[in-house]
């Protein structure tokens, strides 16, 4: 499993799908400065690696979860992944919003699920866990069981295994964090000299400020 993540990450970096930029980091959509930003969409524009992480993600589910009866996708960023690997099982599929639609059937889970049907959800990346997890409480609300969730890519970090641990979910990622750190060292896009500034935002993202700066407020 080690090598297929490190040849995941290699992959993902060569399109382009991580950016790695210590010294002109990006902000998320919940606020937090990054070093890196993964952009995974970009995945569904190489039929090649496209190929790979379909193939990955539905070998994960058969190996891990057993027999599963729908594959559901987290929006919006898992919707595609989600439907590919669905079609790659001969399985239904739906997608969960993160809230209901606001008008016409104000639809949360988009598609046709079932009471007692077993369910493997699609994550396209993982960071803190709440949105798989809200998908996931909105299946089991529907009267179907969450058997796991497979994520593309685990940023890895200790909020999101304590969550998936506290709600009793199993959780298999198809490659991660230190996977895309070791792939991009190899590769020469990032040196030994950045690694320190990684590894100190890594361990507490929420907290971390590009160059350890004083910011007086």
């Amino acid at each position: 499993m080690q090598d297929t993540a490190l040849y995941i990450a290699d992959k993902l970096l060569k399109i382009g799908a991580f950016k790695i930029q210590p010294d002109s980091p990006f902000v998320w959509g919940n606020g937090w400065s990054s070093p890196i930003y993964s952009d995974n969409r970009q995945a569904l524009s190489s039929p090649a690696v496209r190929n790979i992480i379909k193939l990955e993600m539905a070998r994960a589910i058969t190996g891990t979860f057993g027999d599963i009866d729908v594959i559901a996708g987290v929006a919006t960023g898992a919707i595609a992944m989600g439907a590919i690997v669905a079609d790659a099982l001969g399985l239904p599929y739906v997608y969960v919003r993160e809230t209901p639609k606001d008008h016409g059937l104000e639809n949360r889970i988009e598609g046709n699920i079932t009471p007692d049907a077993r369910v493997a959800v699609i994550e396209d990346l993982l960071i803190t866990g709440k949105a798989c997890l809200s998908a996931c409480e909105a299946i089991l609300e529907a009267g179907a069981t969450v058997s796991g969730v497979v994520a593309l890519f685990d940023y890895e970090f200790s909020t999101a295994k304590r969550a998936l641990r506290r709600a009793k979910t199993p959780f298999v990622p198809i490659t991660g964090y230190n996977a895309m750190l070791k792939a991009a060292l190899s590769a020469g896009l990032i040196g030994i000299a950045d690694k320190p500034e990684l590894d100190k935002w890594h361990a507490a993202p929420q907290d971390w400020i590009p160059g350890g700066l004083d910011i007086e407020v």
